[in-house]
């Protein structure tokens, strides 16, 4: 009978086996973006990205190597341990190894170039380059790419590429947005829907904003991550193009927008054309036509609403008591709207600095990048479901005071186009996320506090680095401590993924270790 060290072995093997695959196919990725350099004439960036991804498929061959497993041996699908281990594996890794091109290029010291690479995974937009106007522009779309995949997530890869053995790595990088029964359905229209959106930000970029295909490309790629990369130092800001900031709204707020909201839009547009078509030769009535449309689930989700309304509510204050007074009204309007969008969305463009800005407006600001946009979305920070679920059973709390003893409330939230029960599970899992990242915010606060930073930008930076923004009040630069590096690392990597799927990992790596050790131990006594 097979023991359970065995068993673990058998366990390991598949995760060293699956990792190995996805590092092996990070490899080519960073070979590819290299091979650009020849485009712009410049072998030594080649170089940089050449000697990366020889380390890095080396790596692969090897987990594949120790991952290979005997015709005999059978293993069972993947459980929800093994997935939050694999994605441990493939996050940590991927950001160690996209970080070497920033190191072999001379650009940046290792502890630098492993935050810049944790940026852009994460999609935070914070950086350690000080001008990014004067690097290579290999770089620059090396930076867009980490971006753009990092929303989507590694997971959304491997559940197209491994079917049905994908499912507990979708659940264990934190999302939920099953469009469809089929999760390998749902995982490609997200990526459909998602490079859709990409083709229009960069034809509306190009063709009305009047930007070179580079420009648009790059910034259409980092909006819809929500990742807030730029090519230009002073960010959205140095083109001074109104055209472009209204596009590159609209674009942060589809990445902000949960995909399953997308579909939901989409099966809404379609439903209402076939609508349109039955009023028109008689089939339904005006009314008919109207309830039609009134019970599509798009209108129907809260996300959608609740975006709106935070949106609106912090626009009108920002206006009304910083940019008016700073830049007038038309201009106040402009940035107000653009900054705060930028923030609730987690996507840290910026089209000014902050240093005239008030220190209420930077509450806010740091108040939005702490809640957050959709969930399923790019976005960081709490997400608005599990706001809007904590709003709802507060009201529904209120309420039971005013009822007869014994009333039970029953709470239903849509999300994409399903209807959803609010139970147990659902705030223990909204619970447990406040908390975390309450805890760690307030670690990495104190830490900040520590350096001789002002509590005010201690809150707004960090909140920035957890929540994945990106907006900065000039903490985070290359000339920065190594403890405010090393602790805004921290945040930005266990915010994208939510903090309990890493702790769940080291934890389950340390007793795993102890095992085997402590086995050995016995045998050999």
């Amino acid at each position: 009978m097979p023991t359970y060290r065995h068993y673990l072995k058998l366990r390991y093997r598949e995760i060293m086996s699956i990792t190995g695959k996805v590092i092996t196919y990070l490899s080519f990725l960073i070979l590819g973006v290299g091979s650009t350099s020849f485009i712009y004439g410049d072998i030594r960036t080649f170089f940089s990205f050449f000697y990366t991804f020889l380390l890095t498929i080396s790596t692969g061959i090897i987990f594949r190597f120790f991952g290979r497993k005997k015709e005999e041996e059978k293993y069972e699908k993947l459980n929800v341990q093994d997935a939050v281990m694999i994605i441990f594996f493939v996050w940590t890794f991927s950001i160690f190894f996209s970080s070497l091109p920033f190191v072999f290029e001379g650009m940046l010291n290792i502890h630098q170039a492993i935050f810049e690479s944790t940026s852009g995974w994460t999609t935070t937009g914070l950086t350690m380059i000080s001008d990014v106007e004067i690097i290579s522009r290999t770089f620059i779309i090396w930076r867009s790419i980490m971006q753009y995949i990092g929303g989507a997530g590694f997971a959304l890869i491997m559940v197209i590429t491994a079917g049905s053995m994908g499912v507990g790595l979708y659940q264990a990088e934190g999302r939920t947005d099953n469009l469809v029964p089929n999760l390998r359905d749902s995982a490609k229209i997200i990526t459909g829907i998602y490079l859709i959106w990409a083709f229009i930000g960069i034809l509306l970029l190009m063709f009305i904003s009047k930007l070179p295909f580079f420009e648009a490309f790059n910034h259409t790629l980092t909006a819809l991550a929500t990742g807030g990369f730029s090519s230009k130092n002073f960010s959205i800001g140095a083109f001074d193009n109104v055209s472009m900031d209204i596009i590159i709204m609209l674009l942060m707020i589809m990445g902000g927008t949960g995909f399953g909201v997308h579909y939901a839009g989409a099966i809404m547009i379609k439903n209402s054309y076939r609508n349109i078509l039955d009023y028109k030769k008689g089939k339904i009535n005006k009314l008919e036509f109207k309830e039609r449309i009134r019970m599509e689930p798009f209108f129907k989700n809260p996300e959608p609403k609740t975006m709106f309304f935070i949106l609106l509510i912090s626009f009108i204050f920002i206006f009304l008591f910083n940019t008016l007074n700073i830049y007038g009204v038309a201009n106040g309007v402009r940035h107000g709207a653009f900054q705060v969008i930028s923030a609730l969305t987690g996507t840290g463009f910026s089209t000014v600095s902050f240093e005239n800005w008030n220190l209420f407006a930077l509450l806010i600001m740091t108040i939005l990048m702490i809640l957050g946009g959709m969930m399923d979305s790019t976005a960081g920070g709490l997400k608005l479901y599990r706001v809007y679920i904590a709003l709802k059973l507060i009201l529904v709390q209120i309420k039971s005071f005013f009822k007869p003893n014994g009333t039970k409330f029953h709470v239903e939230v849509y999300k994409g186009v399903s209807r959803k029960k609010i139970g147990f599970e659902t705030l223990r899992d909204v619970i447990a996320v406040f908390m975390m990242y309450f805890i760690v915010y307030f670690i990495g606060v104190f830490v900040l506090l520590g350096y001789g930073y002002t509590l005010e930008d201690s809150m707004f930076e960090y909140a920035s680095a957890l929540s994945a923004v990106g907006l900065s009040v000039g903490i985070t630069n290359p000339n920065a401590p190594l403890g405010v590096i090393w602790i805004e690392t921290l945040g930005m990597y266990l915010g994208r993924l939510e903090f309990y799927a890493i702790f769940y990992a080291i934890i389950k790596l340390i007793r795993d270790i102890n095992f085997i050790l402590n086995k050995k131990n016995k045998l050999d006594s």
